[in-house]
């Protein structure tokens, strides 16, 4: 049984939008070439080759055709729509960094010392993070490219706020496990000196004693998806 070639399902989505499941409708090839963006050529091939493989009908009208989806195009149509549904509605189950530990600037341990950070960490993670942080320089593009895709996952929100003096930016959390050993977290800050081939993780307890890493060693980081509301 011939499966729907990749240059015709456009032809057929087009049909089926116009009401070509159950009716026979009336397209010039002219018209069905811009839709679809190919030359009227190509979409009277199309026409031509679905109708061959059994996918539509014709019959002629005057100098033209009126054209229906059989139930077969109609079957394969489906298929295809099931399967990118669940391609589509599929999330994974966790996103993974691979990168080496570099020294920040030092700045992690006086943000993560704030009150206004460290309430909302444990009320909302769960933990008071060790006063620091622990930053991945990413090993390849493809991490980099991960991490840019963060935003499209839910996180933990922490609110910014301000002392009085000086206003601080939120930041994004996301429940991870630092080289399979340590419970923490990745943030994604608001405000950072680190371009995206950098990471920072936070914990309960200092990471680089935890799990026993210094300046250049390899860290894996896997970030849980969390589902969406």
């Amino acid at each position: 049984m011939p499966e729907i070639k990749l240059q015709h399902i456009l032809t057929l989505a087009e049909l089926l939008v116009r009401g070509g499941r159950y009716n026979y409708i009336e397209i010039t090839t002219k018209e069905l070439g811009k839709t679809i963006s190919r030359s009227q050529q190509a979409a009277s091939k199309h026409l031509l080759d679905l109708e061959n493989d059994g996918f539509v009908h014709r019959v002629r009208k005057g100098q033209g055709f009126r054209i229906r989806v059989t139930d077969k195009g109609y079957e394969q149509m489906s298929k295809l729509f099931l399967s990118l549904k669940s391609a589509l509605d599929s999330a994974p189950n966790n996103l993974e960094f691979n990168g080496v530990a570099i020294s920040g600037m030092g700045e992690g341990a006086y943000y993560m010392s704030l009150a206004g950070y460290k309430k909302q960490f444990v009320s909302k993670l769960g933990f008071e993070p060790y006063p620091g942080t622990l930053n991945i320089k990413l090993a390849e593009h493809v991490y980099v490219n991960a991490k840019r895709e963060l935003d499209r996952y839910p996180a933990v929100f922490i609110d910014g706020f301000s002392d009085g003096k000086r206003t601080y930016g939120w930041v994004k959390c996301y429940h991870a496990m630092i080289n399979n050993e340590v419970e923490g977290a990745l943030l994604i800050l608001e405000r950072t000196h680190h371009d995206d081939s950098v990471i920072e993780v936070i914990a309960p307890v200092k990471i680089k004693d935890s799990v026993s890493i210094k300046d250049g060693d390899k860290v894996n980081i896997k970030v849980k998806i969390l589902d969406k509301d």
